[in-house]
């Protein structure tokens, strides 16, 4: 028997980081002392007070049957006080907050929600490929919002079609950014709600890594733009802030029509998360937050290492704002792809090519800080004996 998959299937993207990874393990099976700083996986465990939580929950029989399948309400109340805590936005914990299994889910699930066949989604271009997927599975189409470096990464909406504002459903934003780093301002999401209000578009913010920012700076929730909640939903996980990266655990918060229809997918997707993950996503949001801040302290010593390395050997190369990235312009005259091979095979250092978010990140490869300082520091110098 031939098995046909389903055309949704067939439109989703090919996932362009399986070929990185399979070119890192080539390298790591040939006995090759690889430092991978091509993928956004957190390298530090999760806080200790957050593991005995599970263990402590895992423990209670009670955990070990469903939860509501819209989540506990109890984490519902601890997101929003986080919320509260950490950027001033008041939320309604029983109707504008949505457990997600993991951001990611709640990302895809967005376009599924909102987007018919034909709708337009605007999406930013380079950005996180599984914005595609979703729409690729709804059957919208995109159109690319180009992130460039002299507008310090944000879209310029006034590039964008009056034709095209009037046929787009959903938009997605992402800062602090990945791939590029950049953050955004509240000025910046005051004119994306005025834009949105005014051409009747739903923003999705994917604000992944709403808790990593340098220099002092905290960096901004779209939610605290006014007029927000009207307008869009924001994204956080529990990933990049605790290092949870493998528990699976994120959330949807703001319009409450847009929350409303994420929880009704996600009833014919899932019977909730495990009622033990809740519980140890509770004690990590209502403990002290001195681990968060310890842990942005860590990458940003990392960023001033790597960045600063680089910098002296002449690279231009702007320092990452946010987020556990950085985004480095390529030499003249050679592609991301074949700049990020030529780095793994002279200097067994993986980057990822930037042209695998999207059109516009040609040019540039992206490098995780998701190494200790000595390691960073030994890539710095082998990138050092590299000939271009």
């Amino acid at each position: 028997m031939i098995v046909q998959p389903a055309d949704r299937l067939r439109r989703l993207p090919e996932q362009f980081f399986s070929a990185l990874v399979r070119k890192a393990n080539s390298y790591v099976e040939k006995g090759c002392d690889v430092i991978n700083l091509g993928q956004g996986n957190p390298d530090m465990p999760t806080p200790p007070h957050i593991v005995e939580a599970l263990r402590e929950a895992v423990l209670d029989p009670t955990t070990h049957r469903y939860s509501p399948f819209s989540g506990l309400l109890e984490l519902k109340e601890a997101i929003a006080a986080w919320y509260k805590e950490e950027f001033a936005v008041d939320l309604d914990p029983a109707t504008e907050v949505a457990i997600l299994f993991g951001g990611k889910v709640g990302l895809v699930e967005i376009s599924q929600c909102l987007l018919n066949k034909g709708d337009i989604c605007l999406v930013p271009d380079p950005g996180y490929p599984d914005y595609w997927s979703g729409v690729a599975m709804s059957g919208g189409e995109m159109v690319m919002m180009p992130l460039l470096r002299e507008n310090g990464f944000l879209p310029d909406y006034s590039t964008i079609p009056n034709e095209v504002l009037e046929r787009a459903k959903l938009m997605f934003l992402n800062y602090p950014n990945n791939p590029t780093s950049a953050t955004a301002n509240l000025e910046f999401f005051r004119q994306t709600v005025e834009l949105a209000a005014k051409h009747q578009i739903v923003v999705a913010h994917d604000f992944a890594y709403g808790a990593i920012g340098f220099d002092g700076q905290k960096p901004v929730s779209f939610l605290q733009a006014p007029g927000a909640k009207e307008v869009g939903v924001e994204f956080y996980t529990m990933s990049k802030t605790y290092n949870m990266a493998g528990w699976r655990v994120g959330f949807a918060l703001g319009n409450k029509e847009v929350i409303s229809l994420i929880n009704m997918l996600q009833d014919h997707y899932y019977v909730s998360l495990f009622p033990a993950v809740q519980r140890a996503a509770i004690a990590a949001l209502r403990a002290p937050q001195d681990a968060v801040r310890e842990l942005v302290k860590i990458y940003e010593r990392r960023r001033d290492v790597l960045i600063g390395g680089l910098q002296e050997l002449g690279w231009d190369v702007l320092n990452p704002q946010g987020s556990f990235f950085a985004w480095i312009p390529v030499p003249k005259g050679i592609g991301s792809v074949e700049f990020a091979d030529r780095v793994l095979d002279q200097a067994h250092v993986v980057m990822a090519p930037g042209v695998g978010f999207g059109k516009s990140g040609e040019g540039y490869v992206r490098v995780g800080l998701l190494a200790p300082e000595e390691r960073l520091r030994e890539a710095v110098e082998r990138l050092a004996r590299i000939k271009f």
